[in-house]
């Protein structure tokens, strides 16, 4: 979550992008990264365009939302009552195992396409935390546990001084992870299922009618709208951290 990304590489990998649109001279094959900031201006001007990002933005982070607190609350069940880990491996390791289109097919199935970018990305987020929390609290220090016995401090206490500090590393890594993965299968979602008024079913239509210029705009939507939400929370995490550490 914290890797930079260095100008000059982004300029270089564009540029790379133009000489080989330039060289190739197919626009319907590959079409070149000015053309598609052209495109996507044309684009951010309609209200349709802020409809279909903000539909697709708030069921992903919703979905992403839900997962990363369900996984957090699987995991100190799991930590703390055997028999639930017991319970929820199975289902952790399917979920784990099964690929996207699957689960999105199967989802199609029994619910509306409406709200199936909530549905995957919730999917997705819920393993990956569940696991890394699940680590992380049984990482803990146990000296320091012992000592917390000994003195009778609270449980409150010992989550707040103890635990939290030393899982919450764990806790950024797990969202790292989830951050791309919940936004690479929420649109996966929305392309397969088609949705109305989502950017996955105007990426499903621009392939459709072969049109390759709306196709890459779209794609870079979706690269950006991901990267300024991970932007974001990544400063949310930070906070949080500092408020930690200041603990």
């Amino acid at each position: 979550m914290n890797q930079k990304i260095r100008p000059w590489a982004v300029v270089f990998w564009l540029a790379v992008w133009q000489i080989a649109s330039m060289r190739l001279d197919q626009q319907l094959l590959l079409v070149s990264p000015l053309r598609v900031i052209a495109r996507l201006a044309e684009l951010s001007v309609t209200g349709t365009f802020w409809s279909a990002v903000g539909y697709s933005m708030a069921r992903i982070v919703w979905g992403f939302s839900a997962g990363m607190i369900t996984g957090v609350g699987f995991a100190v069940l799991s930590a703390r009552f055997r028999l639930v880990e017991d319970l929820l491996s199975p289902v952790m390791l399917t979920i784990k195992s099964v690929p996207v289109a699957s689960f999105i097919i199967l989802a199609l199935i029994w619910f509306s396409s409406k709200n199936l970018a909530v549905l995957i990305s919730f999917l997705m987020v819920v393993p990956i935390v569940y696991s890394n929390i699940l680590v992380g609290i049984r990482a803990a220090d146990r000296k320091m546990l012992e000592m917390a016995q000994v003195f009778g401090i609270s449980s409150g206490r010992r989550i707040r001084y103890i635990y939290m500090p030393q899982v919450f590393p764990y806790f950024r890594s797990a969202c790292a992870s989830a951050l791309g993965l919940s936004w690479k299968a929420g649109i996966a979602a929305e392309v397969i299922g088609i949705p109305a008024g989502s950017i996955g079913a105007e990426l499903q239509q621009a392939k459709v009618y072969l049109d390759t210029p709306d196709v890459f705009a779209w794609t870079l939507v979706i690269v950006l709208a991901s990267l300024a939400f991970e932007r974001l929370f990544g400063r949310i995490l930070l906070w949080c951290e500092r408020w930690t550490e200041r603990m």
